[in-house]
């Protein structure tokens, strides 16, 4: 296990890398268990400080190399995911594991770059998983909830 401390835009994120299999890194940052896809298997010892995980960062003019995705060890429930957008903090749940939505319904509430943005249902359904909690930090493409 190695331990890494990390600001990016201001934000302390205390890193853990746990255990790196093929291109699956397991890390908890700032006490959360996420599994981090490696663009490549690591063949030798890992160097934490590459694979690390990204914290949200601030567009650029230029286009950015994409992120190794984050997801969360949390199964999401069977159905159509609702992603995230951008990388941001979840300041609201509007749903719950039961509740039934319409297509365009507000089901999360999205903080990035200091704006709130209403993530909608993309379908009609149920919810059938919630995958975030109110404080989160997540990236473009993590699964909010799950529609059935």
């Amino acid at each position: 296990m190695s331990n890494y401390q990390y600001k990016v835009n201001g934000v302390d994120y205390n890193v853990e890398i746990e255990e790196v299999e093929g291109n699956i890194a397991k890390v908890t940052v700032n006490g959360k268990s996420f599994e981090v896809e490696l663009p490549e298997p690591v063949k030798s010892a890992p160097r934490p400080a590459k694979p690390a995980v990204s914290a949200p960062s601030r567009p650029s003019s230029s286009a950015p190399e994409k992120a190794p995705a984050i997801k969360p060890k949390a199964a999401a429930g069977s159905g159509t995911k609702v992603l995230a957008p951008l990388p941001g903090t979840i300041t609201e749940v509007k749903v719950a594991v039961g509740d039934v939505v319409k297509a365009g319904d507000t089901v999360i509430v999205l903080e990035a770059m200091k704006m709130q943005n209403n993530i909608e249902a993309d379908c009609d359904g149920k919810i059938t998983s919630v995958l975030v909690t109110r404080g989160d930090t997540v990236m473009e493409g993590a699964a909010l909830v799950t529609i059935g």
